[in-house]
Parts: structure tokens; C-alpha cells; sequence
């Protein structure tokens, strides 16, 4: 794979066809027709998850991997 570009998914569902569009866009321009894009899904609240899962079945290059919940990055 040339490129790989990863985006994490919490509350992400207003804003992910779009940036699903940009991000293929501008990895099209970089690396032709090898990349992909990875969401990983960290526990959203919202249904990010159904559309990322949505937009990787219409899309080879997307894949999605849903975490069993959110890790965060924040010390507790």
C-alpha cells in the first residue's frame, strides 16, 4: 500500500462523507489507486460506525475496525 491514511470515528457522524470524499480525492492525486483509508471506530456515541461500515461497502479502499470501546488518549 502507498498510502494509508487513518481517522478515528467519535461523533463523527455529520462530518464523515466528507471527509471520505476529500481524503479519496487528495490520496487519488498522491498515490493513484493504491491507498486506503482505515476508520477506527472508539466507541462513538453516534452512528459513525453504520455509515463508516455503509461507505466501506461501497468502497474497496475504505476499511473500518471497531474498537470494543473507547480507549481515549486522557490519563484517568
Amino acid at each position: 500500500m502507498k498510502l494509508s491514511i487513518v481517522a478515528t470515528l467519535y461523533q463523527s457522524a455529520p462530518y464523515i462523507e466528507e471527509f471520505c470524499r476529500r481524503a479519496s480525492d487528495s490520496a487519488a492525486r498522491v498515490a493513484g489507486n493504491d491507498y486506503e483509508i482505515i476508520f477506527v471506530n472508539d466507541g462513538s456515541p453516534d452512528d459513525s460506525l453504520a455509515r463508516a461500515v455503509r461507505l466501506s461497502e461501497a468502497n474497496p479502499h475504505i476499511a473500518v475496525v471497531d474498537l470494543s470501546r473507547n480507549f481515549g488518549h486522557h490519563k484517568r
